[in-house]
């Protein structure tokens, strides 16, 4: 489907009072706009087709491509130049910047603040309460948590802050709440445990912080 200046396959699914941007794709059995918990059960308890209930929908910014598979569920936000891969699911109370990658299969709990000019690779897992400042970088397959106690123990989830630039590698894995600071790199496999002050480097498990070379000490380039 074609409409106001970007393409909707016809068989993806808009919920909500969605927004779309100019230039903007969307993929098949894409999903834009899905009701967040509470709104799906008041859906169902009042016997409803999610068509016809009024809630808030997502806003996808312009010139920007949501691959098949995609869902992402209501109140997320996302700016200009927004790319998934595939099978991508991001849910409510996601604000995402400009010029921000999201690969294949990463799955977004909500509550999760983006900033500008990220790339977030594939299988990557980010729960809820998490901060991406912006130029970082997520290799595939690592874990953010933000649960210190699993269903032991009552703990405000706090998962981790990534400062601008900081860059994160392959199967990395990092612990609920810890910094990793501006320019700081996290090599892969590293489990981090505790804050990485700026531009240092975390390696190993449990991760040791050592002096980042000289030559790594710049922003990524995203």
């Amino acid at each position: 489907m074609n409409s106001s200046g970007f393409k909707i396959h016809n068989s993806s699914k808009i919920y909500g009072s969605s927004t779309i941007g100019e230039g903007t794709i969307i993929l098949e059995n894409a999903i834009l706009g899905y009701p967040e918990h509470k709104i799906l059960m008041d859906i169902l308890k009042k016997g409803l087709e999610i068509e016809d209930y009024d809630f808030p929908g997502c806003t996808i910014g312009p010139d920007s491509i949501v691959r098949a598979g995609s869902t992402i569920f209501s109140r997320v936000k996302t700016g200009k130049n927004f790319k998934t891969g595939h099978n991508v699911m991001i849910r409510e109370n996601t604000e995402i910047g400009n010029n921000v990658l999201i690969g294949t299969n990463v799955i977004i709990d909500g509550n999760v603040r983006i900033g500008d000019n990220v790339s977030i690779q594939g299988n990557v897992y980010i729960p809820t309460n998490v901060i991406i400042e912006d130029n970082v970088f997520i290799g595939p397959c690592a874990v953010l948590a933000n649960d210190k106690y699993p269903i032991r123990k009552e703990y405000p989830l706090k998962g981790p802050v990534l400062r601008k630039g900081a860059s994160i590698g392959a199967n990395a894995t990092l612990l609920p709440g810890v910094e990793i600071g501006e320019g700081a790199m996290v090599a892969g496999g590293a489990l981090v445990t505790k804050d990485i002050p700026s531009w240092k480097l975390a390696v190993g498990v449990p991760a040791k912080i050592l002096d980042l070379p000289g030559d790594l000490k710049e922003l990524n380039r995203i």
